[in-house]
C-alpha cells in the first residue's frame, strides 16, 4: 500500500534562549513562527515571495543571535523588521509600520508614507498619490 503523499520536513538552527521584552514590560521567547505571520500579514496579497519572508526571518534571528542579545525590547525587532520591508515592498512596510508604530489617525498614516516617499529615488513614470 501506497501513501502518495509528499512530505516536508525544515530544519531550524536551534537557539540560546532569546527573550523579547514586550511593550507593557512581559517576556516571552523569541517565536521566529510569530515574526514569519506577521510579515504574511504585512505582505498578504503583495507581490511578495514567501522565500524572501523565509530569508527576512532567518536573517533578523541570526542577527540578533550575533548581537548576542538576551532580552530585546520588541521595539528593537519590529525597527529591524520595518528597515527590510520598506526595501521588499514599499505597502507592506506601511501596513507593518501602521501596527508597529500604532498609528492613531489617518494623518500619522499619511505623515508615514510622505516620510517614505522621501527616502526613495522618485519614479517620473509614477503617478503622484499625495501632494
Amino acid at each position: 500500500m501506497r501513501c502518495n503523499f509528499r512530505f516536508t520536513t525544515y530544519e531550524v538552527v536551534e537557539r540560546e534562549e532569546l527573550r523579547v521584552v514586550k511593550r507593557n514590560g512581559a517576556r516571552q521567547h523569541f517565536d521566529r513562527d510569530k515574526l514569519m505571520s506577521g510579515l504574511r500579514k504585512a505582505c498578504e496579497k503583495r507581490p511578495v515571495k514567501i522565500e524572501q519572508l523565509e530569508q527576512l526571518a532567518d536573517d533578523i534571528a541570526n542577527e540578533l543571535e550575533e548581537e548576542g542579545y538576551r532580552e530585546i525590547p520588541s521595539t528593537v525587532i519590529g525597527a529591524k523588521v520595518m528597515h527590510r520591508l520598506e526595501s521588499i515592498d514599499h505597502v507592506a512596510y506601511v501596513r507593518y509600520a501602521s501596527v508597529y508604530r500604532q498609528f492613531e489617525d489617518v494623518g500619522e498614516f499619511i505623515d508615514e508614507i510622505k516620510s517614505l516617499d522621501s527616502r526613495r529615488v522618485r519614479d517620473t513614470t509614477q503617478e503622484e498619490l499625495f501632494d
